[in-house]
């Protein structure tokens, strides 16, 4: 079990670095990638490139968070915190990619509740991932 949650937490890392490669890292390049810049020929990015990544998102968060979060409950079960804990990376999570899909088609003001939701729910999810593997090899 170790190995797989050092795998999600290596997932997450390397998520941050797609995200940030494909699509930005702050609101101006998120803007940029998502509605383009007529005045430096910057095209915007396609309808269905982002359907398949918001898709790919979900698909992959979902997976990864089930298998970290059941193990998560698993050993931390009974603590307040860690329930609530489990929960809000969840939501965050599925809101994430929500949000991004949203931002494309309602507008630019979305983009920093995406930037702050993608953030958090993996800083969440290696704060997960951290615990699970520090009761996993020192208990």
């Amino acid at each position: 079990m170790a190995a797989v949650v050092f795998f999600i937490l290596l997932y997450l890392g390397l998520d941050i670095a797609l995200h940030a490669y494909v699509i930005g890292t702050d609101v101006h390049s998120v803007a940029l990638t998502l509605f383009g810049d007529a005045e430096n020929f910057v095209e915007p990015m396609l309808l269905d490139t982002l359907l398949l990544q918001v898709h790919s998102d979900l698909f992959m968060s979902l997976f990864s968070l089930l298998i970290l979060t059941s193990i998560s409950i698993r050993l931390h079960g009974s603590r307040r915190i860690m329930r609530w804990a489990v929960h809000f990376v969840f939501v965050l999570g599925m809101l994430s990619a929500v949000t991004l899909l949203s931002a494309y088609f309602v507008g630019a003001w979305l983009i920093p509740v995406w930037i702050a939701t993608f953030v958090t729910w993996h800083v969440l999810g290696f704060v997960l991932g951290g615990s699970v593997l520090k009761t996993l090899l020192f208990s």
